[in-house]
């Protein structure tokens, strides 16, 4: 049984080093980084999980570049038969710019490819990390509007389901999809957001050190909700802001609804877990 401690000393933030050694050890991964950076300069850090999208990663990369606010990214690869992190590593040796990548062989999949390239974030040094999708469904362009969210709390989750949030090119059964998942979502674990399946979020480096990340169940999309959960009760609290959630245009979507029925399922078990703050 591992207790879950409240919000501790702000800018405290424990050596996780020995934690990412194992979780590395366990995914075979490499991390590949760019010459001439520190990342403790950057204002902070976009992880891109990535399964199957050499057709997409390139230009998403660019667009967060382009803002020119500070920003370095992620790209974390699951083995893409694509060869995704091959044209990755091809980006970074040629144009050397803020760009890193995780490429993991072993233990696959969202969640654990998500833990471990955030724990590589933490102990990098970057001060504010943040997730977004490479399929183009979140507009780098918002990350202005989640910087400004995340000032003075502990991040930002960006969001479809707060006034001005919008959803575009996506059918009607996917927009209500999303809606009453996420009111299912909000009803289970009591959490104070409208869009907890919002898979664009940026947290302070703080909070994300404070999570026990190896006593984490999800092994698929429902480690965001299992990350809030955990946050909360905590104590640490993100600021919601709207962004355009725009439909996939290239690629094929990793989710279906086997994986989605499994996710909502998974809310049921954090429930009886988390509720009194414990992790069983």
């Amino acid at each position: 049984m591992t207790s879950l401690s409240s919000k501790g000393e702000e800018g405290a933030v424990p050596d996780l080093s020995g934690l990412l050694a194992r979780l590395s050890e366990k995914s075979n991964s490499r991390l590949v980084s760019p010459n001439g950076f520190t990342p403790g300069d950057f204002r902070y850090v976009m992880i891109i999980p990535t399964y199957n999208e050499s057709m997409n990663i390139i230009a998403m990369i660019e667009r967060v570049l382009a803002l020119n606010n500070g920003g370095a990214v992620m790209v974390a690869d699951d083995n893409s038969p694509d060869g995704t992190s091959r044209i990755v590593e091809q980006y970074i040796l040629e144009k050397n710019e803020p760009v890193y990548l995780l490429e993991r062989l072993l233990d696959r999949g969202r969640g654990p490819a998500g833990i471990e390239a955030m724990v590589t974030a933490i102990v990098l040094g970057f001060p504010l990390i943040g997730e977004m999708d490479a399929d183009g469904s979140h507009a780098p362009e918002d990350l202005p509007v989640l910087l400004a969210g995340a000032a003075g709390t502990d991040g930002a989750i960006g969001s479809r389901l707060v006034p001005g949030g919008r959803q575009v090119g996506r059918p009607t059964s996917r927009v209500l999809l999303t809606t009453f998942a996420n009111i299912y979502a909000r009803a289970v674990l009591d959490l104070p957001y409208r869009d907890i399946t919002s898979g664009f979020r940026l947290f302070t480096r703080e909070a994300l050190s404070a999570v026990p990340w190896e006593d984490l169940e999800s092994r698929g999309p429902s480690v965001l909700q299992e990350i809030l959960m955990v946050l909360n009760q905590k104590g640490y609290s993100f600021s919601e802001v709207p962004i355009t959630f725009t439909d996939r245009i290239l690629g094929v979507s990793t989710l279906n609804g086997k994986i989605l029925r499994d996710s909502l399922l998974k809310l049921l078990h954090f429930r009886r877990r988390y509720r009194k703050g414990l992790a069983h």
